[in-house]
């Protein structure tokens, strides 16, 4: 009909994306979950520790005529989610979608890494989305469902030693559980919990940790044989935020370029065939 606006997919929806943040190159997971949120009609909170990176984010936002808000805290701690959750109701009426995405990557095995390392990981990567889950879901719960997006990754699927960041695997690997669990046990409340497994995406997040050769290996790793990036990782999340998959809960869905589906012997002949290039 002529005249008549086409509905978005999260039209009228009220999403929190933590780590929501933007690096001044390239694309994170948060700020491009929460950009591609915002194109596709919700009103976002940007919840990060970084005050600069997330208004980043804001920028992009606006300069598309999206909408979305800042909230600056440590999602490690309770009051500052409470803090957050607050402000996505205060300022937008309630909550549909909460995306726990924040991370952090410390490098090396059981015996390189140290105690203090362990214990943050596990706070950033683990408690942090229990926390955020706690204080969103008594908001979903009265506004009569809702949807909540867990960042894994295939790292907490498989064991790897050429890049070993155990911590990090770990605790992903529990993001994984943590999701079936609450998918079971909020259910009753049409509150949906999915988990999202990147593949070996190239993000500023491990840009840092890896060489062009390494960047290359990781590519070809995949049967797809192309580099994923953020933006996969917010076409999915789009989806299960949405209405489209009403009847999806408790799965954690690979977006990986079909890395998992690949068996680790043909893995290990790919690479030996590139490095007798």
């Amino acid at each position: 009909m002529v005249g008549r606006r086409k509905l978005k997919t999260l039209d009228g929806k009220v999403a929190i994306v933590t780590g929501a943040g933007s690096v001044e190159y390239g694309h994170g997971t948060g700020d491009a979950m929460a950009i591609n949120f915002a194109r596709h009609g919700a009103r976002v909170v940007l919840f990060d520790i970084d005050e600069e990176r997330a208004n980043r984010t804001l920028k992009t936002i606006n300069q598309e005529r999206g909408i979305a808000s800042i909230v600056i805290g440590d999602v490690s701690k309770a009051a500052d989610c409470d803090l957050g959750t607050s402000v996505a109701v205060e300022q937008f009426g309630s909550i549909d979608i909460l995306v726990n995405n924040v991370a952090i990557i410390p490098r090396g095995n059981v015996v390189d890494v140290t105690e203090e390392e362990w214990d943050q990981v596990f706070a950033v990567n683990l408690k942090s989305m229990m926390l955020m889950s706690k204080s969103c879901i008594k908001y979903m719960v009265s506004n009569g469902g809702g949807s909540i997006i867990n960042i894994s990754s295939t790292e907490g699927q498989r064991g790897q030693d050429w890049l070993p960041f155990v911590a990090y695997s770990t605790s992903k690997g529990a993001a994984v559980t943590l999701t079936t669990s609450m998918a079971v046990q909020h259910g009753k409340d049409n509150i949906r919990v999915n988990c999202i497994a990147p593949g070996m995406i190239y993000t500023p997040l491990i840009a840092p940790h890896i060489s062009d050769e390494v960047r290359t290996l990781r590519r070809m790793g995949a049967p797809l044989d192309i580099e994923g990036n953020a933006w996969d990782v917010a076409n999915a999340a789009v989806f299960l935020a949405s209405d489209n998959a009403r009847w999806i809960t408790g799965t954690t869905l690979p977006v990986d370029g079909g890395l998992l589906a690949t068996q680790s012997l043909s893995l290990i002949d790919r690479f030996t065939d590139l490095a007798e290039k």
